[in-house]
């Protein structure tokens, strides 16, 4: 059998989305509401979620522009937002997104407001490699508003008599994202200091009481404040690289990092 493809495949397809169409399914939104001023949550139902598997932590990969409009085939980059899954169940056959509403402009943040019931969503997944380490002393959190979404489900999953520390950012009390689980983490409040390169962030994790030996991390959120803690912990906690994962979901001006 040779290895070469077939010439009229060969070509790349002008839909960018094309190698993907055998694994994209169709939802439709039953529910879009406020969870506090700047967080929305989009529960959407599809009957091929009977069929799925899901680890907390996974994200959805949705279409939000069409990728067969002039827009979409010149910028594909601009068809496609991803959202970490909040919640996922199998037997309803429906799952959750929570979405930031900062301030500003972007294709994501425009679907978010826009969003109704009814409205059909295509997506793909579940994937992503955010996911829980069992066995850990304890689990350190570290983010902001976007990655409080996605702690939501790794709380969850976090037994009562495991330690759990962390810190989670808002702009104010209001904004304070709402998180499952028997655990609390503390919270800290922006009150306009800019969320890029956050020292608030950074400086409510230093003032931490960890124990002296490590644990595992999750930091999710603006990127460079995520490097910010990581490379603290690392050079004044003594933690290896190795037990911090940083999900940097968003930072200004970088292709690919944006709402």
């Amino acid at each position: 059998m040779s290895n070469s493809p077939a010439p009229s495949t060969a070509r790349r397809s002008l839909n960018p989305l094309d190698r993907f169409a055998k694994n994209r399914k169709d939802g439709v939104v039953i529910e879009a509401e406020l969870v506090t001023p700047t967080m929305k949550r989009v529960r959407i139902a599809c009957d091929r979620l009977a069929d799925m598997t899901f680890v907390p932590g996974q994200h959805f990969r949705i279409e939000i522009n069409d990728p067969l409009s002039l827009y979409g085939i010149f910028r594909p980059s601009e068809t496609l937002r991803t959202y970490s899954i909040w919640d996922f169940d199998q037997e309803t056959t429906t799952f959750e997104i929570r979405g930031h509403l900062y301030e500003g402009d972007g294709i994501g943040l425009r679907w978010l407001h826009g969003v109704k019931k009814g409205d059909t969503v295509p997506f793909w997944g579940p994937l992503g490699d955010l996911a829980l380490t069992p066995d850990a002393p304890y689990h350190l959190f570290a983010g902001d508003e976007t990655g409080s979404a996605a702690f939501g489900p790794l709380l969850r999953a976090l037994g009562p008599d495991q330690k759990v520390y962390g810190v989670l950012e808002s702009e104010t009390p209001d904004d304070d994202v709402p998180v499952p689980g028997p655990h609390t983490l503390g919270r800290v409040h922006r009150r306009g200091a800019s969320p890029v390169a956050s020292r608030v962030l950074a400086d409510a994790v230093a003032a931490l009481d960890l124990p002296d030996t490590p644990g595992v991390a999750y930091i999710a959120g603006e990127a460079r404040t995520g490097q910010a803690i990581r490379n603290y912990l690392v050079q004044e906690r003594g933690w290896e690289r190795t037990a911090i994962t940083v999900k940097p979901f968003w930072t200004p001006g970088k292709k690919g990092l944006h709402h």
